[in-house]
């Protein structure tokens, strides 16, 4: 199969369009669960903010990705940097990712859950394995990734990471986005999966100091995801995971999606 894809997505100002052109090789076709494509309903996920979505591709497609990005990974770890939080922007750099990321399948289940139609603007590959094992507190996923810094009214906290530069966004622009987590690896409890307040989207931006409160205030739910299946999260969502206790893998491809278009010139990275 040819995969040839275009995604247009157009801002409340009218005809200004984004256009993405993916060309996917034969042998990177994917395979989904019939039952995603046939109708699932996502009317947990817009009041909780999170939804698994189990047996999203296959066995032998977790592994091809494994492969593919396991090295990478590693290679990251050996080279000095031993940035262990993941290796980044490998959308429009590495083609499996690039492919799924904007495979029709995928698009169509995104725009299903969220009620627009989306595009993906970043992809992390994270593996937490005994040479890699780390703790995320609770948070909010706030900064977006940007090709070039423009001041902007709105949008603070520029910096950049891994030379690319990234700025907090208003929060109505966090919360047109929707990250796919794709388990690439049985992910328990035990080996570092996602705790999470549901409904603590509906929030808005909550201040790094009241995060506490609210973590005492609401109970925490573990996301528990089998091999091949996703997580679909709302990046405003309050999460954190705990450091694995199994010495094994629990690798991610983890892909953010957005659905407008930034103001004053500002663009997203991919």
């Amino acid at each position: 199969m040819n995969l040839n894809t275009t995604v247009a997505v157009t801002t409340d100002g009218g005809d200004v369009k984004n256009r993405l052109a993916v060309s996917a090789k034969n042998d990177l076709a994917f395979q989904f669960a019939s039952r995603l494509l046939a109708g699932t309903s996502f009317e947990y996920f817009q009041a909780a903010g999170w939804q698994i979505l189990p047996d999203f591709i296959s066995a032998p497609d977790c592994v091809a990705f494994n492969q593919a990005l396991t090295p990478l990974f590693d290679a990251q770890l050996t080279s000095g940097k031993n940035r262990i939080g993941g290796v980044r922007n490998l959308l429009g750099t590495h083609d499996r990712v690039t492919a799924f990321a904007h495979h029709l399948q995928v698009l169509d289940i995104l725009a299903r859950a969220t009620g627009r139609a989306i595009f993906p603007v970043r992809a992390i590959f994270f593996d937490k394995n005994p040479a890699a094992n780390w703790l995320v507190p609770w948070h909010q996923d706030l900064a977006i990734p940007v090709k070039r810094q423009i001041d902007t009214p709105g949008f603070h906290g520029w910096s950049i990471k891994d030379g690319i530069c990234h700025v907090h966004p208003p929060a109505e622009i966090l919360a047109g986005m929707v990250t796919l987590r794709l388990h690439l690896d049985d992910c328990s409890a035990a080996n570092g999966a996602l705790r999470v307040i549901s409904g603590s989207h509906l929030a808005g931006k909550i201040p790094s100091d009241q995060v506490s409160a609210w973590t005492e205030a609401h109970p925490a739910e573990t996301c528990e995801v089998p091999q091949g299946g996703a997580l679909l999260m709302r990046p405003l969502l309050l999460h954190a995971s705990s450091p694995s206790e199994q010495p094994a893998h629990r690798r991610v491809l983890h892909i953010e999606y957005a659905s407008q278009l930034l103001p004053n010139g500002l663009n997203w990275l991919n």
